[in-house]
């Protein structure tokens, strides 16, 4: 690992505008919550440390000034500036020992490193500000510095890695918590706590002594209370050549910008895409590749002259710089001069719904919205917030397989054979297994030569594989080909499925098994059109029962529609076509706008349903049929007819009888008669809308 200068963008100084933000957009919690913990706000003080000895402060930023009287050590990054002023003679070569052997660690490894404790003692001491106290300055590859300051004032007593290394090195751990044990651990609670042994912070809770704290620090000249952002700015520069190129010379060591009117730079023919032998980037090699400030045009590298030709920057910019406003290219995408012009992006303004996963909410998701604030306070966008709604997708999982290789014997056993053997699960290719969950046992042992001659140990003659649930994976053998499942079933059939699975922002496991349904459905779909392969529509009225399933059809996609629930509407369509054919309809009025609606989910039997209704365009221009309430509106009421309170039968009449029109019609009709044999009733009960009991 070697320092290099690279390209930063200042995220951090966006830290709380993104913060602020997060309450103007409709996106998913969760995802804010993770942008929230990883931008990092927190609030505390910062501390001034001076240094025995030597004419030095060591600045930290600590959220708990409050325990400042715990203090019993501070840490410094190994590469924290002042290491190299204060160590001791003793201690240098221990020091610079321990300074060699982090430089080969990558601050990602350190970070993630939470269960080894090393430093060493730098031999200078700090003076507490308060107390007046030498404490022990160490340096450990725990403390970073690109983070903070690099520097920690180590509290022991209300840490658990301070508690830790204090133990490990037997660092003294004062105890500055009123009635609580730390013989065993540290207490890192803020609420419940009670300050002790802290002169003028004795018996001051948390929040006063926070208050207390800061106003004391502020008053001494000691520091000043502070907002810190865990979140650090956002290295622009990639050592490689596929990615823009910088629109930077270098002239006597420092940046020059090529102007707008001269770019874009384009990236230089290379014979070889890695790295130099020099260790410099793959635009190294690149024989032209220097601006010339006279021509204002890339020229040899030969004619460098650091007067008017000068070497270009060799570094490209990462995928990011692309992704953070490529949204707003579609804006204006036939623009030859610019990005958009602000005729386009005044008109469109923003994107109404971003569908994304939630895996880049660190990445893409954040820098996105930072870019898209700076060109808001530039001017060129209308808008802070590039996305009015976020919807994160789910995943599409895989139902792997699984044989069970006894971890000793050449022994494969079935799944419901297995009882108190030792067995190993091994990933079985989908592919080789049925929708029963029944092994190809010779395709297996083709697959794996190294169980060709192990022993299948079988249930009623078959080979029954375990299933799991897993992320579709290669290394898993559960990849499911969408053009395997195309092939056989049809690109309706695999649109409608993928939707039919689950909601949309939901993980569902893929089944092929289950695709039969919906394949089933457009069959269906097929034959409310056709009679024995033969287009059948005709210009006949549509019955009521004919408008009703019709509209109600309409009303559920398009409140499924506008709430991304296309599950249901799959549900819905299969309803409807059930409905249909039973009510035997073939007219056109209901047949047209069904197929309108189902087209944005099976476009293609829908294109070749509405070209055979006779339309020369295609069905994405037709327009979405309107609801009308009224076609949901009950003309009839099926009344439940009890005699003596025990219902015998229903009765379809219509809405608007009244009472003496119902008991009329009631009391004609065969059935009661037969119920009656005769018998004159003492009393019949009429509820309107509700029942009728006939009584005696």
């Amino acid at each position: 690992r070697k320092k290099m200068t690279q390209w930063s963008m200042r995220i951090s100084a966006y830290a709380q505008r993104l913060l602020d933000g997060l309450d103007t957009i409709d996106w998913p919690q969760p995802l804010k919550d993770i942008q929230t913990n990883w931008i990092g706000r927190s609030e505390g003080a910062m501390v001034s440390f001076d240094v025995d000895g030597h004419d030095a402060k060591i600045e930290v930023f600590t959220t708990r000034p409050d325990t400042i009287f715990g203090v019993s050590f501070m840490t410094l990054a190994p590469e924290h500036e002042l290491v190299s002023r204060i160590v001791t003679d003793a201690q240098k070569e221990a020091v610079d020992s321990y300074i060699d052997a982090t430089a080969k660690r990558s601050e990602r490894e350190r970070m993630a490193d939470v269960k080894t404790i090393s430093g060493v003692f730098t031999g200078a001491y700090a003076i507490h500000p308060f107390s007046g106290e030498k404490v022990q300055i160490w340096i450990g590859d725990y403390v970073l510095a690109s983070y903070g300051t690099g520097a920690v004032m180590a509290v022991p007593c209300g840490d658990d890695r301070d508690y830790a290394y204090a133990k490990h090195f037997d660092i003294p751990i004062p105890n500055i918590f009123e009635g609580i044990d730390i013989s065993e651990e540290p207490f890192m609670e803020k609420e419940g706590s009670v300050i002790a042994n802290s002169d003028f912070l004795n018996g001051l809770n948390y929040k006063k002594a926070m208050k207390t704290i800061i106003y004391e620090i502020e008053k001494r000249g000691l520091g000043y209370g502070k907002v810190n952002y865990r979140i650090r700015d956002a290295v622009f520069s990639r050592q490689r050549y596929w990615g823009e190129p910088f629109p930077v010379y270098y002239k006597n060591g420092m940046p020059q910008m090529i102007d707008a009117e001269y770019l874009p730079i384009v990236l230089p023919e290379v014979d070889n895409y890695l790295p130099t032998e020099e260790g410099k980037p793959p635009l190294g090699n690149a024989e032209v590749w220097a601006w010339d400030t006279n021509s204002h045009s890339v020229v040899e590298n030969s004619k460098i002259d650091n007067e008017t030709v000068f070497a270009l920057e060799l570094n490209t910019m990462p995928g990011w710089a692309g992704s953070s406003q490529y949204f707003n290219r579609y804006m204006d995408p036939h623009n030859d001069h610019e990005i958009f012009s602000q005729e386009a992006i005044t008109y469109w303004q923003d994107v109404d719904l971003y569908i994304g996963g939630v895996e880049h909410a660190t990445s893409h998701l954040l820098y996105s919205r930072f870019w898209q604030q700076f060109m808001f306070d530039k001017g060129l966008v209308p808008q802070p917030e590039y996305a009015k709604k976020l919807i994160n997708q789910g995943m599409i999982t895989g139902t792997s397989a699984f044989v069970y290789k006894h971890e000793n014997l050449n022994k494969v056993f079935s799944k419901n054979l297995i009882e108190n053997n030792p067995v190993l699960p091994i990933h079985a290719d989908v592919s080789l297994v049925n929708a029963s969950d029944e092994l190809d046992i010779e395709g297996f042992k083709s697959w794996r030569p190294e169980l060709k001659d192990a022993e299948f140990i079988l249930e009623n003659g078959k080979y029954i594989v375990g299933r799991e649930v897993e992320k579709m994976s290669k290394s898993k053998y559960n990849v499911v080909n969408p053009d395997d499942i195309v092939k056989k079933y049809g690109a309706d059939s695999l649109r409608l499925y993928e939707m039919f699975l689950g909601p949309l922002e939901q993980s569902k496991p893929w089944n092929t098994a289950g695709i039969t349904g919906v394949h089933s459905f457009l069959k269906k779909l097929w034959k409310l059109y056709h009679e024995e392969d033969v287009f059948r529509v005709s210009d006949d009225k549509p019955t009521k029962d004919n408008l009703k399933t019709l509209h109600k059809t309409i009303k559920k996609v398009e409140e499924d529609i506008e709430n991304f629930s296309f599950n249901t509407s799959v549900s819905t369509f299969m309803i409807a076509v059930n409905e249909l054919t039973a009510q035997k309809c073939s007219s056109r009025e209901i047949l047209e706008p069904i197929v309108i609606i189902v087209s944005p989910y099976a476009p293609h039997i829908a294109e070749e349903l509405w070209s055979r209704l006779g339309h020369s365009d295609s069905i994405t221009y037709a327009e979405f049929p309107a609801f009308e309430a009224s076609h949901l509106v009950e003309s009839t009421k099926n009344y439940p007819i009890s005699f003596n309170g025990k219902m015998r039968f229903t009765i379809e009449l219509p809405l608007d009888f009244d009472r003496e029109e119902i008991e009329k019609a009631v009391m004609d009709h065969e059935k009661t008669q037969a119920q009656l044999q005769g018998r004159t009733p003492k009393k019949v009960i009429v509820v309107p809308g509700k029942i009728v009991n006939i009584v005696g």
